[in-house]
Parts: structure tokens; C-alpha cells; sequence
């Protein structure tokens, strides 16, 4: 009772291997074991249970044997292989028994009613055994679905981040475009009078060719395209009736075999004969009604393994799309920033340049009126200029030739002070 069992359906061949597993055996142990037995490299295996989830390599091999007697020997694991995409058999049904195969051979041979029950006994095992060789290969389809819509909810998880992304890349785009345009504009219009740079504004340029460039990155119409045309045959094959369990034929073959045997059985073991013609003809139309929803099955089975490599193909695309994305929105936002940085440096050139001509007028202002001063000295006599009221009357000849030349000396003095300013003006528009 202690014994771990697994049971593994290969859906490539449609025949189920067990194992009996070793105390804390590992997953890849268990896929080596199989590998041997199928052919199936460790690589290629693909091992899903019922609900589709896909065996953890990081978890022991036990994940595959359910807790718990009830159910332990009808609970199955499901092998694909990767490699493949077209499942297209040819898958042989189940061998006939010795004796089942001696009445299909000669199906109105007489056997007495004892021995008859026995072969039939064996005949209904067989048809049952038909039909759950085909519920548990629906089962494994079952299982193939639920693992493509696992993959398609993270493809579709991927997509909308990668279709959000490039919208907030667009957004960002188009008023990085029109922002920069505004700020050339500007620009342009305060280069006479202003502050000019070439080289601030061949980046600014270059800028605007690298955001266009930029733009590129958004563009992912051609994978929504890919996703949306793979949605819509992920839902269609959803809406299959090949999807949809196609064993009513066998369960009624199934039925009215059983109910065959029962008449059989109420018979009296008497001397009587009976032939099988009922019964092989119950058995022939449950092989044929397996061969064609077992053909249905792979080819459905087929498409939706197409569609799940479909997915994984598309996966590392989106990826790179998303990351292209990353990429143009942080270029977007360092040139955003730094051209804000630029006009701020600008804004400070202005301001500082503005402050030096408020300085240069103090200066002007200044010194003007510094020389006015000694127009007006108080009670002092000496070699200062004085007012024009004070100059001396004609007769004073030598008087009036003193202040002329006294005025000489502070005008040249003045033009040499107004030469300096305008000098040191100059200056801070050149350095600026």
C-alpha cells in the first residue's frame, strides 16, 4: 500500500507505461526511465496532468501519484512530445484475446452456453476496454486544451502590457514632439536680441530625429495582428465539437453488449448451442466507431498543439517588443530631461546676464554723480573744480581759463569711465 504507481499515457503512441517510483526520486530521474522506454528525450517530454497544469522539475517525482487509495490506479500523466506538432498515429486498438479472436473469426460458429459466457464475458471486457482506451486520449486532449489556454492567458497578459506600453510611448512621443517644437520656435524668435548656441541647438535637433527613430518601437500592429488571428483560432477550436467528448456511439455499443451477456447469462447451462454473430457484430462497430473519433481526436489534438507553439514562437517576440518599448521610453525621458536642464541653464544665463547690466547702470549711475560732487565743495578752496555760478568775471582772465581747463580734465575723465562700462559690458555678453 505504501508503493507509488504512476501512469503515464504516451499521447504519441496511445499506450500507457508505468513506474513504480523510488523513495524521493527526482522528476529528471523519472524522465530519464521514460525517455528509455519511449524514445522521447528528457528535452522533448512534456508532462501535464488532467488540469492541464505542467509538471514543477524543481518538485520530486511523487507530484505525479495523488494522495490517498481511491482513484490511485486510474490517475494519469500525459506525455507530448514537443518535438511534434501533428499527433497522426496510426494508433492500433487494443489485441483481441485468443478467444474473443476465435468468434470474430468465425462469428456463427456454435459453442455450448457455458463456454459461450465465457467468451463474451471477455467480448464486453473488450468494448469497454475500447471505450475507456478513448476517454482517457480525450482526457489527454482535455488536458493538451487546458495547458494552450494557460499559455494563451499569458500571451494574453503579455500583450496587453506590450499594447499599454506602446500607448504611453505614443502619448509621451507626441508631446515630446510638440513641446520640442514649441522650444525651437521660441528659440528661434529670441536668437537676434537673446542668447544663441549652436551646439544647444543641434542637439535639440538631434533630439527630434532620435524621438522619430524612437517611434519605431511602438509600432506592434503586426504582432496584434498575429495574437488576435491566434485568439480567434484558439476559440474556435474551443467551439469544435471535436473539443466536445464524441463517445455516445461507444457508450451505447458499450450498453448493448452488456445487455447482450445479461441475456445470455438467464439461459439455462443446458446442452444448447448458441453462435456470436450478435456480439462480433457489436464488436466490429465499436472498433470502427474508436478509429473514427480517434481520427477526429488527433487531428483536433494536432491543431491545438499547433496553436501552443504558435504561442511559444510568439512569446520571445513580444518580449523583445516590450523591452524595445523600455528602451525608446527612457531615451524619451533622459532627452526630455535634458533639454528642461537646458532651458533652466539658459533661464540662468539670462538672469545672470540681466543682474551684470543692473550692476553695469549702478556703476554708470555711480560714478557720474561722484564727479558732480566736487562741483559743490564746502568751504574748501584747493585745485577742486568748481560750479559754473562760481566762475570769475572776465577781468579775471586767469580765473576763467583755470575752470575751463578744470572742466577739460572731467569730461575726459567721464569718457574714460563710460568706455570702461561699456567695456565690462561687452565682456559679460561674450563670456554669456
Amino acid at each position: 500500500l505504501f508503493l507509488q504507481i504512476v501512469h503515464i499515457l504516451n499521447m504519441t503512441s496511445a499506450k500507457i507505461i508505468s513506474f513504480l517510483l523510488r523513495p524521493e526520486e527526482s522528476l529528471h530521474s523519472l524522465q530519464t526511465r521514460i525517455e528509455g522506454e519511449t524514445g522521447i528525450s528528457t528535452g522533448n517530454q512534456e508532462l501535464l496532468l488532467e488540469t492541464g497544469i505542467c509538471l514543477d522539475p524543481r518538485k520530486p517525482a511523487s507530484q505525479c501519484v495523488i494522495d490517498g487509495v481511491r482513484g490511485w490506479d486510474s490517475y494519469m500523466v500525459y506525455l507530448f512530445d514537443k518535438s511534434k506538432t501533428v499527433y497522426d498515429g496510426p494508433f492500433a486498438s487494443r489485441s483481441l484475446s485468443d478467444c474473443v479472436n476465435y468468434i470474430v473469426q468465425d462469428s456463427k460458429i456454435q459453442l455450448p452456453i457455458p463456454q459461450l459466457r465465457k467468451v463474451w464475458a471477455e467480448a464486453v471486457h473488450y468494448v469497454i476496454g475500447l471505450k475507456e482506451d478513448y476517454s482517457r486520449l480525450f482526457q489527454g486532449q482535455r488536458a493538451a486544451m487546458l495547458s494552450l489556454l494557460r499559455y494563451n492567458a499569458n500571451l494574453i497578459k503579455m500583450k496587453n502590457n506590450m499594447v499599454s506600453a506602446s500607448q504611453q510611448l505614443k502619448a509621451k512621443l507626441e508631446f515630446f514632439h510638440q513641446s520640442i517644437r514649441l522650444d525651437l520656435e521660441r528659440y528661434s524668435d529670441q536668437m537676434a536680441y537673446g542668447i544663441s548656441s549652436e551646439k544647444m541647438l543641434k542637439a535639440w535637433k538631434e533630439m527630434e530625429e532620435k524621438a522619430s527613430q524612437c517611434a519605431q518601437a511602438e509600432d506592434i500592429g503586426y504582432l496584434d495582428e498575429q495574437i488576435m488571428a491566434l485568439h480567434t483560432e484558439i476559440v474556435e477550436l474551443q467551439k469544435s465539437p471535436y473539443a466536445r467528448r464524441q463517445g455516445e456511439v461507444m457508450e451505447s455499443l458499450e450498453q448493448r453488449a452488456i445487455d447482450l451477456y445479461k441475456q445470455l447469462k438467464t439461459r439455462p447451462p443446458d446442452h444448447a448451442y448458441s453462435d456470436s454473430t450478435d456480439m462480433v457484430k457489436i464488436i466490429v462497430q465499436t472498433v470502427q466507431s474508436q478509429d473514427r473519433v480517434l481520427k477526429e481526436l488527433f487531428g483536433h489534438l494536432s491543431k491545438l498543439l499547433g496553436c501552443k507553439q504558435k504561442i511559444i514562437d510568439l512569446l520571445p517576440k513580444i518580449e523583445v517588443a516590450l523591452n524595445n518599448i523600455k528602451e525608446a521610453d527612457n531615451s524619451v525621458m533622459q532627452m526630455q530631461g535634458k533639454r528642461q536642464r537646458e532651458i533652466w541653464h539658459l533661464l540662468k544665463i539670462a538672469c545672470t546676464q540681466s543682474s551684470s547690466r543692473s550692476l553695469v547702470s549702478s556703476s554708470l549711475e555711480g560714478t557720474a554723480s561722484a564727479p558732480a560732487a566736487t562741483w559743490l565743495p564746502h568751504g574748501s578752496s584747493g585745485n577742486a573744480p568748481r560750479p559754473l555760478s562760481s566762475v570769475g568775471t572776465p577781468e579775471d582772465g586767469e580765473s576763467f581759463v583755470h575752470v575751463i581747463e578744470e572742466n577739460m580734465n572731467y569730461l575726459e575723465l567721464f569718457n574714460s569711465i563710460l568706455q570702461e562700462v561699456r567695456q565690462e559690458q561687452n565682456n559679460s555678453m561674450m563670456v554669456s
